[in-house]
C-alpha cells in the first residue's frame, strides 16, 4: 500500500509535469483551448493558453514538480489523517493557477482566482492547532480579498465599453475607454494585483504567512502565487488596456523600487530564515515590477526595442526568482526538519552535518545575491542596464526618475549580497550555537534532496546559458513586443554572413570569441549584446557562459594546487582563539551582530518600538526590574495597515452607538435606508 504522503507527491508531480508540457507547447505556438460545460448564472467557462500565459504556466510547473517530490519526505512529519486534506488543497491550488493563466474571460478568471485564494490560505493554516498560523492565514485571506475586489472593479470598468466579459472583446474595444476610467483601471489593477505580488503598501501578509505555512507550501506561494499578481498586472495594463502603459509604468517604477529597498532592508536584519526570505520576496518582486514599469514607459514612447528589454528583464527575473526562492524555502524546510529551528542565531556549523543541503543552499544564495554565473545575475544585470537606457529618451524629468530608481536598485543589490552572506555563514559555517544545531547529524531523505537538487540544477543551467532563456522569454512577450528581445540582445553571429550585420562589426566581435561554438551549439550564440549606433556599436555585452568557463578553470587550478600542497609535511594543532580555550559558541559572531550596522544606519526606516516590561515591588513607586525590548514594525504596517485598522475600529465604535435598543430608532433607520435606495435608483 502506497503511503499517503507518497501518493500526494506523485499526484502533484504528475499535475506539475502536465503544466510543464502545456506551457512549453503554448510557448511553441501550439495554443491549448478548452470550453467547459455551462454553469448556472456564469455561462460556459473558456480557457485558452497563449505563449504569454504558457510562460507563466511553464515556470509554475518547474517549481511545483520538484516541490512535489520534496513533499514525499516533508509530509512524513504530519498525521496520516490530515494528508488527504492537504492533497485536496494542494492539487486544487495547482489547478486554479492553471485556470488563472489560461482564463479567456472575466468570470473564469475570478472563479479560478478565488479558488487559488481560498486554497492557499487553507494550506497556510494547515497546522491549524497553532493560533498564530491561523491568524497569519486569515490576514492573508482578508488582504487578498480586498485586492480581489479592486481587480474585479478594474476589469468590469474595462469591459463596460465592449459590453462583454471576454478578454478578446475587452482588448478589441480598449480604445473606447475614457481617460478617467483608464486611470481608475490602472490604479485598481496595480494595487489590487499588487497585494498578491507583494508590492508596497499592501504586502504585510508575506512576512506573516510565509513562516506560518509548511515549507513545501511556502515554496509554491513564493515561486508561483506571487507570479499570479504580476500576470494580472500585465494582463490588464499590457494585453487588455495597452493605453495604460505610461500610467502603469510610472506606478510600477515608483512602488517597485520602494518595495525592493524596503524588502531587502528588513531581510538584512531578520534572524528567522523564513521571514528573511519573505522580505526578500518583496525585494525581488519589487525589482521585477520596476523592470516592467521601465518597459511600459518605453512602450508608451513607441521605443519597442527598449520596451522589450524592460518587459524581458522583468519576466526573466520573475522566472529566476521562482527557481531560487523555491530552492531556498525547501532548503529552510530541510534545516528545520533536522535542527528543529529556523533562527540563524541558534544555528551554525550545519555544513558538515548536512553537506548536500549546504551545497544546494549555497547555489540558491549565490543566485539570489546575483553572483555570476548563476541565474539571478543575468536578469538583475539586464534590469539595471535597461534603466540606464533612459539616456536615449528626451524628457529630463523621466531621466531623473530612472536615475533615482536605478540608484535604489543598485543599493538593493549591494544589501542583498550582505543579507545572504549572513544567511549562509550564520546557518552553515562556524560552530553550532545551540543544542538544536549540534543535534543535526545528517541530510534529509532522498526525496527531499532530489527536489532541492533539481531546482539547483535549473538555477545553474538558466544562469550558464542565458541566451536560450532570452529566446524563451522573447517567445512569450505579447503583442507588438513579440520577437524584439532576441533581435535586441542576440546578434546573429552564428548565422550565415553574420545575419546581415556590418562585416567590421562581425569581424571585431568574432575576434573576441562572440561566435565560439559555430556548428556545435544551436541558436544565435552565447553572448548577450545590445547594439548601438555606428559611433557606439556596443552599448553593453555579457556572457555568463564564458564567466562560468573561466570560473571553472580557476576552481580547477585551485583544486590542483590544494592537492599538491596536501602531499607536503603538515602538522595539526588547535585553532588559536586569542588565548581562550575552548572556543565557546557564545564567542562566535551572530546574525544579529552581523546585520547591526545596517540596523543602525537605517534606523529611521525601521523606527523600532520600545516595549517596556515592568515588575513592581511591594510599594507601587519602587520597581524591582525594568526590561526594554525593541520591536520592529514593518513599514507597510506602520504607515498603512495599522492606521487603516485604527480608523475602521473608530468607525465601528461610532456605529455601535446606533444599537440603543429602541424600536422607533430601528424603524427610522429602515425608512432612511429605503429613501436612500430610491434616490440612488432615480439618479442612476
Amino acid at each position: 500500500m502506497i503511503a499517503r504522503h507518497a501518493a500526494v507527491a506523485a499526484l502533484g508531480a504528475l499535475l506539475s509535469a502536465a503544466m510543464i508540457i502545456a506551457g512549453a507547447a503554448a510557448i511553441a505556438h501550439h495554443p491549448i483551448a478548452a470550453t467547459l460545460p455551462a454553469l448556472p448564472f456564469l455561462g460556459a467557462p473558456r480557457f485558452v493558453m497563449t505563449p504569454f500565459s504558457g510562460f507563466f504556466t511553464l515556470f509554475a510547473g518547474l517549481v511545483a514538480f520538484p516541490t512535489s517530490i520534496y513533499s514525499a519526505a516533508y509530509l512524513e512529519r504530519y498525521p496520516r489523517s490530515s494528508k488527504a486534506w492537504f492533497a485536496l488543497g494542494y492539487l486544487l491550488l495547482l489547478l486554479s493557477v492553471v485556470g488563472i493563466f489560461s482564463a479567456a474571460d472575466v468570470v473564469s478568471f475570478f472563479v479560478a482566482w478565488e479558488i487559488m485564494t481560498l486554497t492557499s490560505s487553507a494550506l497556510v493554516a494547515y497546522e491549524w492547532h497553532d493560533r498564530g498560523r491561523v491568524r497569519a492565514a486569515i490576514g492573508m485571506l482578508v488582504m487578498s480579498e480586498f485586492g480581489t475586489a479592486a481587480t474585479i472593479l478594474a476589469l468590469l470598468l474595462a469591459a463596460h465599453p465592449a459590453g462583454a466579459l471576454s478578454f478578446a472583446s475587452i482588448a478589441r474595444e480598449s480604445s473606447a475607454i475614457s481617460m478617467p476610467a483608464r486611470v481608475f483601471i490602472a490604479l485598481l489593477s496595480f494595487f489590487g494585483f499588487g497585494v498578491k505580488a507583494g508590492i508596497l503598501p499592501f504586502n504585510s501578509w508575506l512576512p506573516r504567512a510565509y513562516p506560518a505555512a509548511p515549507s513545501n507550501v511556502t515554496a509554491v506561494v513564493a515561486g508561483v502565487l506571487v507570479n499570479c499578481g504580476v500576470y494580472g498586472m500585465l494582463l490588464v495594463n499590457l494585453v487588455l488596456v495597452p493605453e495604460n502603459a505610461a500610467l502603469f509604468g510610472g506606478l510600477a517604477l515608483l512602488f517597485g523600487s520602494l518595495s525592493a529597498i524596503a524588502g531587502i532592508l528588513y531581510a538584512t536584519i531578520e534572524d528567522d530564515l523564513k521571514r528573511m526570505l519573505a522580505y526578500s520576496s518583496i525585494e525581488n518582486l519589487g525589482i521585477v515590477v520596476a523592470a516592467l514599469g521601465a518597459g511600459a514607459v518605453f512602450l508608451s514612447m513607441d521605443r519597442l526595442d527598449l520596451a522589450a528589454l524592460g518587459f524581458g528583464a522583468g519576466l526573466w527575473h520573475m522566472s529566476n526568482h521562482s527557481l531560487f526562492k523555491s530552492l531556498l524555502f525547501l532548503g529552510t524546510g530541510a534545516i528545520e526538519m533536522r535542527a528543529g529551528t529556523r533562527r540563524m542565531n541558534a544555528l551554525g556549523g550545519l555544513a558538515r552535518a548536512m553537506p548536500l543541503t549546504a551545497f544546494v543552499f549555497l547555489i540558491g544564495v549565490l543566485a539570489i545575491a546575483s553572483v555570476p554565473p548563476l541565474n539571478g545575475f543575468a536578469s538583475e544585470w539586464l534590469t539595471l542596464e535597461t534603466l540606464l537606457r533612459s539616456a536615449e529618451i528626451a524628457p529630463a524629468a523621466i531621466k531623473v526618475g530612472f536615475v533615482l530608481v536605478g540608484a535604489l536598485l543598485a543599493l538593493t543589490a549591494a544589501l542583498a549580497l550582505t543579507c545572504f552572506v549572513k544567511a549562509y555563514a550564520m546557518t552553515f559555517l562556524g560552530v553550532a550555537r545551540s543544542d538544536a544545531a549540534r543535534d543535526a547529524k545528517a541530510d534529509v531523505s532522498r526525496a527531499a534532496c532530489a527536489g532541492m537538487t533539481l531546482l539547483a540544477v535549473l538555477c545553474l543551467l538558466a544562469g550558464i546559458f542565458p541566451a536560450y532563456v532570452v529566446q524563451l522569454v522573447d517567445a512569450a512577450l505579447p503583442g507588438v513586443l513579440h520577437g524584439h528581445l532576441s533581435q535586441v540582445l542576440l546578434p546573429p553571429f552564428l548565422a550565415a554572413n553574420g545575419g546581415g550585420l556590418p562585416q567590421a562589426f562581425v569581424h571585431d566581435f568574432t575576434a573576441i570569441g562572440a561566435a565560439i561554438g559555430t556548428g556545435l551549439i544551436p541558436g544565435r550564440g552565447l553572448v548577450l549584446l545590445h547594439r548601438g549606433a555606428a559611433a557606439n556599436p556596443v552599448v553593453f555585452a555579457m556572457s555568463s557562459t564564458y564567466i562560468a568557463a573561466f570560473a571553472g578553470i580557476i576552481v580547477a587550478a585551485i583544486f590542483l594546487a590544494i592537492l599538491v600542497v596536501r602531499h607536503r609535511r603538515k602538522s595539526a594543532a588547535a585553532i588559536w582563539v586569542g588565548g581562550l580555550n575552548p572556543h565557546l559558541p557564545e564567542m562566535s559572531y551572530t546574525a544579529t551582530g552581523f546585520s547591526n550596522p545596517v540596523r543602525v544606519i537605517f534606523e529611521a526606516v525601521f523606527d523600532p518600538r520600545t516595549v517596556e516590561h515592568t515588575r513592581e515591588a511591594v510599594h507601587d513607586h519602587f520597581r524591582v526590574a525594568v526590561t526594554r525590548q525593541r520591536e520592529d514594525a514593518f513599514i507597510a504596517d506602520r504607515l498603512v495597515t495599522e492606521p487603516l485598522v485604527a480608523k475602521a475600529r473608530s468607525y465601528a465604535v461610532s456605529l455601535a452607538r446606533m444599537h440603543h435598543g429602541r424600536l422607533e430608532g430601528y424603524v427610522l433607520y429602515a425608512l432612511g435606508a429605503l429613501v436612500a435606495v430610491l434616490l440612488v435608483s432615480l439618479f442612476l
